[in-house]
């Protein structure tokens, strides 16, 4: 137990690179290492491998760990997953417990966000396709994978729009659901498609709800149409979580 504990701090701290300390590289914040951002997950790191903040990755370890404690069916799953870093910590977690059946799916278009696309108002004026740092390509993820020697195939990567690669899971089961898709469009294709197949007590996190006005709607507006009242538990400015209930069935077909 305590080597798991150690092993898990190490990795969080170098994914996020508080070990070393470098730069951030985002639009807004004068180019240097701020402990107090990289703790919140408010900058964009040139080298670190996630930008979700300390607060967030702890967050994740422990719902991670509390999944396998209580043996909640499924797989783990991010939705946006920028240069792979929360990808890499649940696939540790899965290691450091010894799970030797659950898989860790990483889902990006790889090539950053797309442009809105004018189906949904929230979205409309969105400016993340526009930079160059949020786009990573599959090789790059990969070879971050397998710096921590985290890369095998209990790591499966779907490359491609959300509403393209997500709708084909149709036999799987998750016991946590990450999304870290910025637009309405985005956060509400992937709780359309992945919650039903959440299995339940499992956890449902959602990384821009505080940030991005159009992500908070989406998770409004999917929670009224499936009479979700579990409450939402925050993380930091930005990040919440919240459980499915164990009366809540993990269904076969997508609610509409």
């Amino acid at each position: 137990m305590h080597s798991r504990a150690l092993y898990l701090d190490l990795l969080i701290r170098t994914l996020a690179n508080t070990i070393y300390g470098d730069p951030n590289i985002d639009h807004w914040h004068d180019r240097v290492f701020d402990a107090a951002l990289r703790e919140q997950g408010m900058d964009w790191p040139r080298d670190a491998h996630t930008m979700v903040g300390l607060a967030r990755l702890r967050n994740l370890r422990e719902l991670a760990d509390l999944a396998l404690a209580e043996d909640v069916p499924g797989d783990f799953i991010e939705t946006g997953i920028w240069r792979g870093g929360c990808c890499i910590l649940l696939r540790g977690v899965l290691a450091a417990w010894g799970d030797a059946q659950r898989r860790v799916y990483a889902a990006d278009s790889f090539r950053g966000l797309p442009p809105a696309s004018g189906r949904y108002a929230a979205d409309l004026g969105d400016l993340n396709h526009s930079f160059a740092e949020l786009a990573v390509s599959l090789a790059q993820v990969q070879a971050n994978f397998a710096r921590y020697g985290l890369l095998d195939a209990r790591t499966v990567f779907l490359e491609g729009l959300f509403q393209d690669t997500l709708p084909r899971l149709t036999d799987e089961r998750f016991a946590l659901i990450r999304l870290d898709g910025d637009m309405y469009e985005s956060t509400i294709v992937a709780l359309d498609n992945l919650y039903p197949r959440l299995s339940p007590g499992g956890f449902v996190i959602i990384d821009d709800y505080g940030a991005i006005p159009g992500c908070r709607q989406a998770v409004a507006d999917f929670r009224a149409r499936a009479d979700i009242t579990a409450g939402i538990t925050q993380v930091d400015w930005t990040g919440v979580w919240w459980r499915k209930p164990a009366a809540e069935e993990c269904v076969d077909t997508v609610r509409t």
